[in-house]
């Protein structure tokens, strides 16, 4: 696929995700859209559904190839997914996100940043932090600022 048109694509993906458009963003994703590729600010789709707690649209966009554990860099949107979600406490994204295979104990920032679990936690989301918990994730000794 042509540069131009994936980068068109993915514009309009962004988009649906931030309308909360579950029928459009399956359309796009069929039609070609990269479902990892980042905006302009290194934000990611999966990262921004996640942030919203759009479940439906985590979902699609896993199901056509993004990781849940590819972290976002986008500025004010750093992080990964997982991340995000604890940290607003979307219950429902982060038990999709842990059925796609999101590690429930890695950390942002390369691995010296918080945990899923020390966002819960900081939320404060005790349901966030007790599926963390049930999904494997161990609290950070000394979790980062």
């Amino acid at each position: 696929m042509k540069q131009r048109k994936q980068k068109k694509l993915s514009h309009h993906l962004f988009e649906a995700v931030l309308a909360s458009d579950a029928m459009r963003t399956k359309a796009l994703l069929r039609s070609g859209a990269g479902p990892e590729r980042r905006n302009s600010d290194g934000t990611t789709p999966l990262y921004l559904a996640s942030v919203q707690g759009e479940v439906e649209i985590a979902r699609l966009l896993m199901e056509a190839g993004a990781s849940p554990d590819t972290e976002s860099s986008g500025l004010g949107s750093e992080g990964t997914p997982l991340c995000a979600a604890a940290c607003w406490g979307h219950t429902k994204t982060i038990r999709q996100l842990l059925a796609h295979g999101a590690d429930p104990n890695l950390r942002e920032d390369h691995g010296t940043g918080r945990s899923p679990l020390d966002w819960a936690n900081n939320g404060p989301h005790p349901d966030t932090a007790e599926i963390l918990r049930a999904a494997g994730a161990q609290p950070t000794l000394h979790p980062a600022s």
